[in-house]
């Protein structure tokens, strides 16, 4: 496990020391010392404006309740945002949730070791955080990422940016991360495990590349509802 160290964490961690616990597209995220929460910092987002900062915060509040609601409480988890300010000067939102134990993300489940019912079950939950998926897109413009990507540090994210990563990139986008292989959907170790949402992030680029995105995604939903038959319910 990671350690950092970093004025950002006071909000949460007296010594600011926080265990970094996974990276996605543009975050970072952390573990709290008492394993009840998780700090998701997006590093490249500060801004030494409060008012800016706020602003970025009552957005991604806003999108997360719509993607909640959307969902449906048992697909989602609770979503916290803090302004804080790091050593530098700059003002972060820290994103907070909890910390859910013994849960983990599809693309880590070993599908074989799950009982046949259960699979089946599952398959049918994955059918209807799509179904509601399309639904949002269509109600209100925003579309949940189902997906992720996973990140070692940012440096490889910045590395991943450059122009000659983009054949893999793509080829990953459309071929690599099915549905069962997402980073941002968790299977919870209940008695009646559920499948939940982890990032409610919204895609904040322009028109065109939003529309070209929500289409392909549509396309690629309907990849996976048959990956999920063919994988979890025949």
């Amino acid at each position: 496990m990671n350690k950092h160290q970093n004025e950002v964490f006071a909000p949460i961690d007296i010594d600011h020391v926080l265990d970094r616990v996974a990276g996605g597209n543009e975050t970072e995220v952390y573990r709290s010392d008492d394993h009840r929460f998780v700090v998701k910092l997006k590093g490249e987002m500060g801004s030494r404006d409060v008012a800016a900062a706020l602003a970025a915060a009552r957005q991604m509040k806003q999108a997360a309740r719509r993607f909640a609601a959307c969902l449906g409480a048992e697909h989602s988890i609770p979503t916290f945002f803090v302004l804080s300010r790091d050593q530098a000067g700059f003002v972060h939102v820290l994103t907070i949730q909890p910390y859910l134990h013994s849960a983990q993300v599809l693309a880590n489940v070993d599908w074989k070791a799950i009982p046949r019912e259960q699979r089946r079950q599952i398959g049918h939950d994955l059918r209807q955080i799509i179904k509601r998926a399309v639904g949002c897109l269509f109600r209100t413009g925003h579309l949940p990422d189902l997906y992720g990507r996973v990140s070692t540090n940012p440096e490889e994210r910045r590395q991943r940016k450059q122009l000659r990563y983009l054949p893999e990139r793509l080829w990953s986008f459309l071929v690599k991360r099915t549905i069962l292989r997402s980073q941002n959907l968790m299977l919870t170790n209940e008695q009646l495990p559920r499948l939940v949402l982890i990032d409610y992030d919204e895609v904040r680029r322009h028109a065109l590349y939003r529309v070209i995105y929500f289409l392909t995604r549509l396309v690629l939903f309907i990849r996976d509802l048959v990956i999920i038959w063919w994988q979890l319910e025949r």
